[in-house]
């Protein structure tokens, strides 16, 4: 999937609630564990507060992010 920008992204839902940062964690868990990473390899670097989320993920390669997510969207335009 790609945002109006043009860049990949990722949707995912969590059943935490966003209180107290609830959700955060649970999002960071659900894709620490889906790359097999230690939870603190995963952080939130933007958007804490809002829906929209940008991630740093240290250690994986995009191998890893294929493996767990699928491929990245083919970025070329056709036209």
């Amino acid at each position: 999937m790609l945002d109006e920008a043009g860049r990949p992204v990722l949707k995912l839902r969590v059943s935490a609630a966003a209180a107290e940062g609830a959700a955060n964690a649970a999002v960071v868990v659900l894709l620490a564990k889906a790359l097999k990473l230690p939870k603190s390899a995963v952080r939130i670097a933007s958007g804490e507060t809002a829906r929209v989320k940008r991630l740093e993920i240290e250690g994986a390669e995009p191998a890893d992010l294929a493996r767990a997510f699928g491929p990245e969207p083919d970025l070329r335009s056709d036209g």
